[in-house]
């Protein structure tokens, strides 16, 4: 696999914002430890990579720029968020709101999951280049439940790669996960991918 410092360059987030989700740059917006924010994952809790350690950014108030693809649109002001990458085309991130109520968590997870159930659709409407498909890889066990999938992305120009999201949710507070590399479905880190998701949502209340 090319290495590369830029983290994962999925066709998808390029075309939308030239995507800077590896760069993990410090935001002047940290959360304080203290804040009462529910706790984010730490990197070693992500998918194991074979060749680099996973490498965190802060904790940081608001949505993340540029927005996650598919579900963006649907993540309020109120969300926090925390960006990982490797030394290689790998990059994680993780988005976590807390609702004012758990009905209100509940139709916003709903809502999430609507986004990514249409997910391949919308991108290759919204980008004539690129060839989608996606995968539902089931619901897990854990609190009020996390569903995890999988969509894959190819250009027209050559590039191809494979993101992981899931979408969980404890009480009032939800949170939204994703992985990313070059590569196919045969490249997804789905049972590692699952590990990781369990431990998000465990960790939110």
């Amino acid at each position: 696999m090319h290495k590369t410092k830029r983290g994962s360059r999925f066709a998808v987030t390029a075309l939308a914002a030239a995507a800077a989700v590896a760069a993990v740059a410090v935001p002047a917006a940290a959360v304080p430890a203290d804040s009462g924010t529910p706790r984010f994952l730490e990197p070693a809790e992500l998918p194991p990579h074979p060749s680099s350690p996973w490498y965190a950014g802060e904790v940081t108030a608001g949505q993340p720029d540029p927005l996650p693809m598919c579900v963006g649109a649907a993540l309020p002001s109120t969300a926090s968020h925390r960006d990982y990458r490797t030394e290689y085309d790998t990059s994680a991130q993780q988005v976590t709101v807390v609702e004012r109520s758990a009905q209100r968590a509940e139709d916003l997870a709903a809502l999430l999951r609507e986004d990514l159930d249409d997910c391949a659709r919308k991108l290759m409407e919204q980008y004539p280049d690129i060839t989608a498909t996606q995968k539902y890889y089931g619901r897990l066990n854990v609190e009020e439940g996390a569903h995890v999938y999988g969509f894959h992305t190819a250009s027209t120009w050559g590039s191809s790669d494979i993101n992981l999201f899931s979408v969980g949710r404890d009480g009032r507070t939800v949170t939204v996960v994703r992985w990313g590399q070059m590569g196919n479905f045969a490249h997804a880190r789905v049972a590692d991918f699952k590990a990781t998701t369990v431990t998000a949502v465990n960790k939110l209340g």
